[in-house]
């Protein structure tokens, strides 16, 4: 019935166990009625019981699905979670953190793409994408997927960033320094995006990968071509204008790996410092 909690079935048992009542009183057999409307009650009770639990049960998952947050917008000024799914059953609190860690990762990744994209519009021309928001949403799902830029299929991670910072290469310079540095992270964190309470993670693999993410951070400030122009054009710093962004979405980048790479060595001492305290700290439970 809608708006108590409780199904039909337990209704309709609820008017047998009411029929069968009266029908006993008319029949004179206070005794039998009496052994019967026990054992009908009994069944009613643990119908209801089942039908709170339920009841119970979907408010909760109803609860938990109206309180989720929306998911984030670039220009968010508050901090953003995801929606509740049913794989964060099988995440401890520490994987929600390498999780979320490796989301902002990402979401920085599509922020600089877009970024160097517009600083340099004949790279995303090479695309093929009719437009810009197109170019940077093909290169978002490339990142997902693992899809390589074209022609740099046979390579992985720093063999890519080396090539797209390589004055000779004549692809998309933009697309495969970004795909690279991607490739980088995710392989230094297993291959994952997403981990669960099985995953190991490797603390240094994070770390040099954080490192590998300040020289890339130079190569894109540094590296010229034949006639001394920048390969790319990214942070500006003149008289009349300053844009730093690109150096500050570099240092999230390497801020939230250090994070995590120490975070990981630490989880792994913390297994057994909290086993000793549980040990050390154990109480009896009372029985009085």
């Amino acid at each position: 019935m809608a708006g108590t909690g409780l199904d039909e079935s337990t209704f309709a048992h609820v008017s047998f166990v009411a029929q069968v009542t009266v029908s006993d009183k008319v029949s004179g057999e206070p005794g039998k009625a009496t052994r019967r409307l026990v054992i009908k009650q009994q069944g009613f009770e643990h119908r209801m019981r089942s039908g709170v639990i339920a009841g119970v049960l979907s408010v909760m998952v109803i609860g938990l699905s109206a309180c989720a947050s929306p998911a984030w917008v670039q220009g968010s000024r508050s901090p953003h979670t995801e929606e509740m799914s049913a794989d964060q059953l099988g995440q401890t609190d520490f994987n929600r953190t390498l999780t979320i860690a490796m989301r902002d990762n990402l979401d920085s990744l599509t922020r600089l793409l877009e970024k160097l994209y517009r600083r340099n519009p004949t790279e995303w021309h090479k695309t093929g994408a009719p437009d810009l928001a197109s170019a940077v949403r093909e290169g978002r799902k490339a990142i997902l997927t693992g899809q390589a830029p074209s022609g740099l299929g046979s390579l992985r991670d720093v063999e890519i960033m080396s090539v797209a910072m390589d004055p000779a290469y004549q692809g998309d310079r933009v697309g495969a320094f970004v795909f690279g540095m991607a490739d980088m992270i995710i392989r230094a964190h297993n291959g994952k995006i997403r981990f669960y309470a099985t995953d190991v993670v490797n603390a240094q693999h994070v770390y040099n990968s954080a490192r590998n993410v300040e020289v890339a951070s130079w190569l894109l400030a540094t590296r010229r071509n034949a006639a001394g122009h920048p390969l790319l054009l990214a942070n500006e710093a003149s008289s009349e204008i300053a844009n730093l962004s690109f150096e500050r979405e570099f240092g999230q980048l390497v801020g939230r790996l250090d994070l995590v790479a120490n975070l990981l060595d630490e989880n792994l001492r913390r297994v057994g410092i909290n086993y000793m305290q549980g040990l050390l700290l154990f109480n009896f439970l009372p029985v009085r």
